[in-house]
């Protein structure tokens, strides 16, 4: 025992203990985990572990031979509780990945979670209710919560669900949204207050521990939530049996024990926010000070500082004024409304107390001050050399350090203007359209797609921002259809646009509804153009005549791209490709953005043979209801490359030195 304690006095002992679990945990996780299903069942057994409702769908993770997540559609309410015992029948199916660059990838956050399948659920039955103490707890609080106003500030505080909170978007533009995730701030708060509680007792250390346990278990052991639980296990035993080890050093022990029992929490973005932040305040603790105050402000600055990269790794932005917007919010939830909601859960008196601070915390959200900065998808290596920074800060306190920190992160938004190439991307929106045309001076996108109760949109906005884009100098809409400007509401109200290009014809309800809201963000919009430059490009709007269906009123562009033709059709038909012909003298088309998603109304062949494409891409989504793209299309188009976004994904077509590179980023 006394080797021991001190072999656990050696600082060296800790680095080589965390860079010989760190290689283990990537050698294991080069290994691929393997389902214990084989893709082909369809009836199953399993435990409900959680539950998500909007409308008729619901979306229901069950604990089985492994976890597998399953949908399920169901006009009449689903009477189905946590714990529940059920059998159900449905088809196994892989997720998918991200098939719109540098965006989230649900297949591999699903794989770093240990789930390998989702379920389209046909039919569902219980075969028993709970009598596990824990998911009777959670539905008993689910069931109480409902009954409040903010039942979604319960569910989010009291069992870590935050899905249904409405505030959350307005949170995490302002750069609070970690208050409103369960972590070691709300555990440390709910310790400090088993403490009080049993202050005199010399049990209370064991009791905050078995009290901070159950309250994990119900929460679902969130990778923050191990890494506090566990940090406030192993301080107690340091003190305990007097080992004397450094807290920074207790830290490490925390991660090398959750790395050794789960490799892949290496990859969970709470476990890197929640090791890196308290890495950073416990090094900083020196320099805290006696105000409380400052001491807020130097909390929020120090995990701003050690949290940065984790944000522009996953994000590509970050809001500079998160420091101060913390000062002003953290005391106001981990004072007030966060034990003021454990409170009125018990005291439900209270609610119009807790209601009115509520309410207070959402007016001041709404008036805090956002600056957004965007950085560019960078190399792993940056991360290296910034951690390097704060190191060299913290070993010689040279505020120089800092400085260059700063410096050095904002070099990195010349990045983009260093790249002199040309992209077209032809985005996977699913049933709809949506291309992107950019260079390192201008930026253009060609409809946005649409789909009812999903922002398609917000993808096309996160790979912007991860090119280091911050505005769309053109929104060109080739027409008024749902699938192609659906989402145009979303990308003016979330990322800058300077103008707007509407098509040829009499606006209609969706067109205007738009128009609404560029007038009051006095944003620009043309209709029925002939003519636009982008750079040193000329991109002409074939305008033949004005038909009487929206369709044929399609902005149909032609713009040749660094000695490259490219043709955008939007919805036209074959009337308004006659047209065209006619008009026009277009042949040798190098890439070809198929009219109407491959629809027999489009795509004659008469045109297809006149313009003659190498390249054509048709925006379709995967098994849709129409049919799309239709086989005789596909005939006209067999003399081309074809290229499909429900089987491709994203397809990027990239001019580098006047030649044409094709990279696809399919499901």
């Amino acid at each position: 025992m006394i080797r021991l304690k001190t072999l656990l006095q050696y600082n060296y002992f800790y680095i080589i203990l965390v860079i010989l679990v760190l290689c283990l945990a990537f050698i294991r996780n080069s290994f691929h985990n393997e389902s214990k299903f084989n893709g082909s069942e369809t009836a199953f057994v399993g435990i409900v572990d959680e539950i998500k409702n909007s409308d008729d769908y619901y979306k229901i993770t069950i604990k089985s031979k492994e976890k597998i997540i399953g949908s399920y559609y169901s006009k009449e309410p689903l009477n189905i509780s946590l714990g529940d015992k059920i059998t159900f029948t449905g088809t196994l199916n892989k997720p998918k990945n991200n098939t719109i660059p540098n965006t989230f990838n649900y297949r591999k956050y699903l794989y770093n979670h240990h789930i390998y399948y989702l379920v389209k659920i046909d039919n569902i039955k219980v075969i028993s209710k709970t009598r596990s103490v824990k998911y009777k707890i959670k539905n008993y609080i689910i069931k109480r919560s409902e009954k409040f106003k903010h039942s979604d500030y319960f569910k989010a505080f009291l069992i870590g669900d935050k899905s249904e909170m409405d505030d959350y978007s307005m949170f995490q533009k302002n750069g609070v949204s970690h208050l409103f995730a369960i972590s070691g701030m709300h555990l440390s708060l709910l310790s400090g207050m088993i403490l009080f509680v049993f202050k005199k007792s010399r049990f209370k250390e064991t009791l905050a521990c078995i009290f901070l346990i159950l309250f994990s278990m119900i929460t679902n052991y969130s990778a923050s939530i191990y890494r506090s639980l566990l940090l406030f296990i192993f301080i107690m035993l340091n003190k305990k049996l007097d080992l004397r080890i450094s807290t920074v050093n207790v830290l490490l022990l925390v991660v090398c024990t959750l790395l050794i029992y789960n490799p892949l929490i290496i990859y969970d973005m709470g476990f890197l926010y929640s090791v890196s932040v308290s890495l950073g305040l416990i090094l900083f603790n020196k320099y805290m000070k006696k105000n409380y105050f400052v001491n807020m402000f130097l909390t929020s600055f120090i995990a701003f500082l050690f949290s940065l990269p984790i944000t522009l790794y996953y994000n590509y932005e970050v809001n500079l004024m998160q420091i101060i917007n913390n000062v002003i919010i953290v005391p106001l939830v981990s004072v007030i409304i966060y034990p003021l909601t454990i409170l009125t859960f018990v005291f439900r008196f209270l609610e119009p107390v807790l209601n009115m601070f509520i309410g207070i915390l959402k007016f001041i959200s709404n008036h805090l001050i956002v600056v957004n900065i965007i950085v560019p998808k960078v190399n792993l290596i940056f991360y290296f050399i910034y951690y390097v920074f704060l190191f060299m800060f913290l070993k010689t306190n040279r505020k120089m350090f800092i400085l260059l920190i700063f410096i050095y992160t904002m070099c990195l938004k010349v990045k983009p203007l260093l790249d002199f190439n040309t992209y077209v991307y032809f985005l996977d929106v699913g049933q709809g359209d949506s291309s992107l045309i950019y260079n390192n001076r201008e930026v253009m996108l060609i409809d946005t797609g649409g789909k009812d109760n999903i922002k398609v949109s917000d993808n096309t906005i996160k790979f912007l921002k991860s090119t280091g884009k911050s505005k769309i100098n053109y929104l060109v809409l080739t027409h008024g259809d749902y699938d192609h400007m659906g989402d145009a509401i979303n990308v003016i109200e979330n990322f800058k646009v300077d103008k707007v290009i509407f098509n040829c014809g009499k606006f209609n309800d969706l067109e205007k509804e738009l128009i609404k809201v560029l007038d009051k963000k006095n944003i620009k919009y043309y209709s029925c153009i002939k003519k636009l430059n982008i750079d040193n490009s000329k991109l002409h709007f074939l305008q033949t005549k004005e038909y009487d269906n929206e369709n044929d009123n399609s902005n149909v562009i032609y713009t040749k791209l660094d000695g490259y033709k490219f043709m955008f059709m939007g919805d036209a038909g074959v009337d308004k490709e006659k047209d065209i012909l006619d008009k026009y003298n277009i042949s040798d088309i190098d890439v070809l953005k198929v009219g109407h998603h491959g629809s027999k109304t489009s795509s004659d062949k008469n045109f297809i043979d006149e313009i003659d494409p190498k390249y054509s891409v048709i925006s379709v989504g995967k098994n849709n209801r129409y049919g799309h793209p239709n086989k005789k299309v596909l005939n006209n188009l067999d003399g081309s490359r074809i290229y499909r976004t429900d089987q491709d994904g994203s397809i990027m077509f990239k001019i580098k030195k006047n030649k044409l590179r094709i990279e696809t980023y399919s499901p």
